[in-house]
């Protein structure tokens, strides 16, 4: 079972697609949203879900204070779990749930639209696809926002694009997660 960790919505069991996908621990969601607090990432920002499977991310971001979050997925099974929580949690008012690739939505995004983005693509994305979507990512990060990836601790440390810059790592078991931020 999933849940949200804390905040409104803590407590709160998410749907998860049967397949898939594989939704963030719990474990890891409080140990990177601890790290993400302590990093003043999270209150009132606007956030971006890339590769959102349940959406558990963003909407563990909303839950604890961001002022809207966007969780976009190419899977229609993810894209309607995501709608599903969404509805379930009544925060349609804050949450948007795009059907479409994270390449192309990013395209569409202007510059410094987000605060924090998110990424937790599934473990066997190539890595010239993490770079190409880190790329678009590194565009539409606000000055002084923060970038997240998790993959495992198998996968190489992403490769961070000017202007953003890595800050932290954490491991967490199978779970890597790398921390970057874009300069203010």
């Amino acid at each position: 079972m999933t849940r949200i960790v804390a905040g409104t919505a803590g407590g709160r069991t998410l749907v998860v697609p049967a397949k898939g996908t594989r939704p963030t621990s719990e474990r890891v969601r409080e140990a990177l949203f601890s790290r993400l607090e302590h990093l003043d990432a999270v209150d009132g920002a606007r956030v971006l879900d890339l590769y959102a499977g349940s959406g558990a991310l963003g909407l563990e971001a909303v839950s604890r204070g961001a002022a809207h979050a966007v969780l976009v997925d190419t899977a229609r099974v993810a894209v309607d779990a995501c709608r599903r929580n969404v509805r379930a949690l009544d925060l349609a008012d804050r949450v948007d749930v795009v059907a479409d690739t994270v390449d192309r939505y990013l395209a569409r995004l202007t510059d410094g639209a987000v605060d924090l983005v998110l990424l937790d693509p599934p473990y066997d994305l190539a890595e010239a696809a993490l770079a190409s979507a880190l790329a678009a990512v590194a565009r539409c990060t606000a000055p002084g926002g923060v970038v997240v990836v998790e993959r495992s601790t198998r996968a190489p440390a992403p490769t961070w694009p000017a202007p953003l810059t890595a800050i932290d790592d954490r491991r967490y078991g199978e779970t890597h997660v790398w921390f970057g931020e874009r300069p203010a």
